[in-house]
Order: C-alpha cells, then structure tokens, then sequence
C-alpha cells in the first residue's frame, strides 16, 4: 500500500495543482468515483463537473471539462481541457456564460449548434456551482 497519495491536475495550458492529498472525488462520465492512496489502477474518462480533494482536512474544488484519469495506488494524474479552483472562478462570468447558452437554446434548431450551447449551459452551470460552494 502506498504511504501518499499526490495529485496532478494538468490541463494544455498549465499544471493547475500537483500536491499529495487524502482523498480526491473525480466527475467520471460513468458517475462521481473516489480515490484513497492504495486504490486500484484504473483509467477513467472524465465528464465537465467538480472535482474535489481532502488536503490537510481542508476540501478543495475545481470545476473541471472533459478529459480523463489515471489512477494507481500513490498517484492520480487528471488530464482535463480546463480546470478552474473555486476561488478563481469569476462568479459573473459564469452567470453570463450560463444565459448566453441558454438563449442559444432557445432558438430555432436550424440556427444554432445544440450540442455546443448544451456543453456550454454544462460548463456555466459547473463553474456556478463550485463558485458558491467555495
């Protein structure tokens, strides 16, 4: 059994955290899952919602989009298009990114591409989220 668990969360643009944490909470596209150090390899991908880790007894959350996860018994790297920790999240922003998809919503099919406002209203709605949460 490993002694720690480190955490990785990279995204194109940067290494948004690396750190040895307790626990970290990723949103798989198959449902939320849990790691603890020791857990099993696995290779998950990852859907747009929050992730969290447990890091001296202090919860952290990113609002994170789509990508995937490594998981070995010391180590979890999560490789994802954006990661954004709570306290950076523009809460505004995000407010007016939500209501720009949902009026693309609302128009004629024939105009607007569906599932790009979907994954945006997604997008806005996570950032919202784990905004408030803190």
């Amino acid at each position: 059994m490993a002694d720690e668990l480190t955490l990785e969360i990279v995204t194109p643009e940067q290494m948004a955290f690396r750190g040895v944490v307790e626990e970290v909470t990723i949103p798989g596209t198959e449902g939320e899952f849990g790691v603890l150090k020791g857990h099993a390899p696995l290779l998950s991908s990852v859907d747009i919602g929050e992730l969290s880790f447990i890091r001296n007894h202090e919860k952290t959350r990113y609002a994170v989009h789509t990508g995937y996860a490594e998981v070995s018994s010391s180590k979890v790297t999560v490789l994802v298009e954006s990661a954004e920790r709570s306290d950076m999240i523009d809460l505004e922003r995000a407010k007016r990114a939500r209501q720009r998809a949902e009026e693309r919503l609302r128009l004629p099919k024939a105009d607007v591409d569906i599932e790009r406002a979907r994954l945006a209203l997604m997008r806005a709605i996570t950032r919202m989220n784990v905004a408030t949460k803190g």
